[in-house]
Parts: structure tokens; C-alpha cells; sequence
């Protein structure tokens, strides 16, 4: 009796434990096969990787409106089977959140970031050869990072970070800002960052017309030396499970930052065989009319997400 006393106040144990946290895997497989031309030299096929990855996500409820969360996100090359770069070089934070918002700890991708240029990729997600080749990231970094996130009120959201320089040679304390605004079809967001004399602000809106969405944002970056504008104009129109994508963008600046006066744009298609599902194709160019070469690439690719 006292064994199976023991085992039942085990399970029990177990049982709530498992009520009170929850860990789950979750991850993408995004691969094209592209016709792809750089600068003068010939044509040649690839099979490219689109920013695959996979990951573990968890959280757990301490009581009371707290709650603990946690990320680990890996990006792998679906081409070839390798490591995409440190393993756990996307995402590696912990958090506690509440009524007050969310404080995180570890690796994690700029807020800044993904309240603009990322907000208005909406063909493949920002990745592969049909990414954003203008932005400027000068000022990215995603390591030794301490991250307040707010609350959402009224539709207005923000968060603050600061990574650690940690003593690194070229390397000093970076701030990130970003803000967000939904209101509707209306959405709205701005970003700020910095790292000792190297500096850009964006800002981006995006707005739902019933099959139609339209976004853009314009970026301001500064290295120190130079300095150079980065705008780009984004649409969508969905009929049925068909997505017709188109955007364009382009810089100006003086100087010899590197991508002064080049634009980009791409033509795209997405059919969604599912929700989580799709096969798609685009035509992306890149004309580098200064300290940049010029690019082009035909492309169709299949992305899962599980």
C-alpha cells in the first residue's frame, strides 16, 4: 500500500507540474531551386537554403499573472544538412513577464529590426535571395542582450534593450528601440539603434485594404563617416489561396558607404496549399550602381512550417 501510495503522490506531482508548463518544438523548411546571375559571369542553378530553422519554445506559469518563458532557435542549411552557424545562434533567452511587461535575458533579434523592414517583407519572409538587400545592419546585433518589452495598451507597444559590448575588440554597447501601433487595417512602427558612432532610425506603415495590403518603410543610416537613405515600397493582393507579391526599394547617400545607389525589386507568387504549406516563385534583381554588383535571380521553392 505504501508503494502504491508513493507512485500515485509521484504522479500526482507530475501531473501538475506538466498542467503548469508546456515545451514545444516548432521550426521551418524553406528551399528553392534559383537560376541565379552575379555581376558579369554566367548563369548557374542552385538549391538554396531560405533561413530554415527549428527550435524549442516553453513556458510555465509561476502564479499570480507571472509567467516564465524561454526560446531556442537554430537555423540550419536545408541544401546541404549543415549547421546554418553557432548552434543556437538565433534565439537563446529567457524571460519573465507579467502585467508590467517582459524582461529577457540572452540572444534575441533586434526589436528595431522587426518593427520595420520585417514588417513589410510579406513574400518569403525576408530571407534567401529575395531579401531585403538594402537595410542597413550597420547596428544589428542579437548577443549579451538585456530587453524590457511593454505591455500592449490600446493597441501601442515598445521595447528597450541594450547589449553588452563585454570588453570585445571593435565591439561596444549597443541600444535598441522599437515602438508598434496596431489600430485596425492601420499598422505602424518605428525603430532606433545604436552602437558608438554608428546610428540608424526607421520607420514603417503598412495598412489592409480588403485583398490588398500595402506597406513601406524609409530608413536613415549612419556610419559614422557617411550616411545614406533606405526606402521601400511593398504590396499584396490574395485571391483565394493566391498571393501576388511585388515590391521595390532603393538607396541614396554620398560617399563610399557600401550600397550607396543601388535598388532592388521583386516579383512574386505564393499558392498556400495549407497553413502551414506553400509553393511559390519569384523574380528578384539587384542593380548596383555603385560599390555594389548587380544580381539577379529566378527562383520557385516549397516552405513548411511545423
Amino acid at each position: 500500500m505504501k508503494k502504491i501510495a508513493l507512485v500515485a503522490a509521484l504522479a500526482a506531482v507530475s501531473a501538475s507540474a506538466f498542467a503548469q508548463s508546456s515545451v514545444t518544438l516548432y521550426g521551418r523548411i524553406n528551399t528553392t531551386v534559383e537560376s541565379q546571375k552575379v555581376g558579369t559571369g554566367d548563369r548557374k542553378v542552385v538549391v538554396a537554403n531560405n533561413s530554415s530553422r527549428f527550435g524549442f519554445r516553453g513556458t510555465e506559469d509561476l502564479g499570480g499573472g507571472l509567467k516564465a518563458s524561454f526560446n531556442l532557435e537554430s537555423g540550419l542549411n536545408s541544401d546541404d544538412g549543415r549547421a546554418a552557424s553557432t548552434f543556437w545562434g538565433r534565439e537563446a533567452w529567457v524571460q519573465v513577464a507579467g502585467s508590467f511587461g517582459a524582461v529577457r535575458l540572452g540572444n534575441f533579434t533586434s526589436e528595431a529590426y522587426f518593427a520595420t523592414a520585417d514588417y513589410i517583407s510579406m513574400h518569403n519572409h525576408d530571407t534567401g535571395s529575395s531579401s531585403d538587400a538594402l537595410y542597413s545592419f550597420a547596428t544589428y546585433r542579437s548577443s549579451n542582450k538585456i530587453g524590457y518589452f511593454t505591455p500592449s495598451y490600446n493597441g501601442f507597444s515598445g521595447s528597450a534593450s541594450v547589449s553588452a559590448g563585454e570588453g570585445q575588440a571593435g565591439q561596444k554597447k549597443l541600444y535598441d528601440l522599437a515602438a508598434n501601433y496596431v489600430g485596425g487595417p492601420l499598422h505602424l512602427g518605428a525603430g532606433y539603434s545604436k552602437e558608438g558612432n554608428r546610428s540608424q532610425f526607421a520607420v514603417r506603415g503598412l495598412y489592409e485594404l480588403g485583398a490588398f495590403t500595402l506597406g513601406a518603410y524609409f530608413q536613415r543610416a549612419d556610419d559614422g563617416a557617411q550616411n545614406r537613405n533606405v526606402y521601400r515600397l511593398a504590396g499584396m493582393y490574395t485571391l483565394g489561396q493566391s498571393e501576388f507579391h511585388a515590391n521595390f526599394g532603393g538607396t541614396q547617400g554620398k560617399g563610399d558607404f557600401a550600397g550607396n545607389k543601388t535598388t532592388q525589386f521583386t516579383l512574386g507568387y505564393n499558392y498556400n496549399l495549407s497553413k502551414r504549406t506553400k509553393v511559390y516563385a519569384y523574380y528578384t534583381d539587384i542593380n548596383g550602381k555603385i560599390n555594389s554588383t548587380d544580381f539577379s535571380s529566378l527562383a520557385a521553392g516549397i516552405r513548411h512550417n511545423f
